[in-house]
C-alpha cells in the first residue's frame, strides 16, 4: 500500500489469530493472546477501523450464541463485529472464503477494502482477502502452519502479503508499512 492511501481498516479472524488455538473455543472458553487489546487500541488512535470477522458454525447447532460471541469480541475492544453463523453446508454468502462480511463493512463503514488488511491463519481468510483486494497477512498460530502445507492448492493464485509467526509479528507489520 502505498503511504498516500491511507489503511482504513483492520479485519482479524478470531480462533487461531487473536487467540486460543485451530479448534473453535466458545465465549467464556476463549483466551485471548497476551498484547492484543493494546494492539487494537493503537490502531484505533491511528484513527484504523479494527474488525473482528469470523466463521462461527456452532451458533447454527445451538451451541452458542451469536449475542455471546459479539459481547466477547466488543469487550476486546473491536469497532464491530461481523459473524457467520452458518454451518458449512448451507452455503452461504457471509461464510469465509465468500466476502459478504468483508462487503457489509465495507458498506456499514465506507471502506476502499484495497485499503484494508486481513489478518488470520486459514486458506479462507486469505481468499477471501484476495477476492475484494485486501491486503493479506497469515499468522502461523492456530491452523496458520497446517494453512501452508496442506491448502497450497487453495492458494496457489494468492499472492500473500505477509507470513508472520503470531498476531504480535502481524501488528509490528502494520505499524511499519501500513501506518
Amino acid at each position: 500500500m502505498k503511504k498516500n492511501n491511507k489503511l482504513q481498516a483492520v479485519f482479524l479472524d478470531r480462533d487461531g489469530t487473536i487467540g486460543g488455538d485451530d479448534t473453535i473455543h466458545y465465549p467464556g472458553e476463549f483466551r485471548l493472546f497476551p498484547g492484543v487489546k493494546e494492539n487494537i487500541s493503537k490502531l484505533q488512535e491511528k484513527g484504523i477501523k479494527v474488525f473482528a470477522f469470523t466463521n462461527q458454525p456452532g451458533i447454527a447447532k445451538g451451541l452458542t450464541t451469536k449475542t455471546a460471541f459479539i459481547h466477547e469480541l466488543l469487550s476486546f475492544g473491536f469497532d464491530q463485529v461481523y459473524i457467520c453463523p452458518h454451518a458449512p453446508e448451507a452455503e452461504c454468502k457471509c461464510r469465509k472464503p465468500n466476502t459478504e462480511m468483508l462487503q457489509q463493512a465495507a458498506e456499514d463503514y465506507k471502506l476502499s477494502l484495497a485499503r484494508t488488511v486481513v489478518i488470520g491463519d486459514r486458506w479462507s481468510d486469505m481468499v477471501a482477502a484476495s477476492k475484494v483486494g485486501a491486503m493479506k497477512i497469515l499468522v502461523k498460530t492456530g491452523a496458520g502452519e497446517q494453512t501452508l502445507k496442506e491448502h497450497q492448492e487453495r492458494l496457489k493464485d494468492i499472492e500473500l502479503d505477509k507470513v508472520v509467526e503470531g498476531i504480535d509479528e502481524a501488528m509490528n507489520v502494520i505499524h511499519r508499512e501500513y501506518t
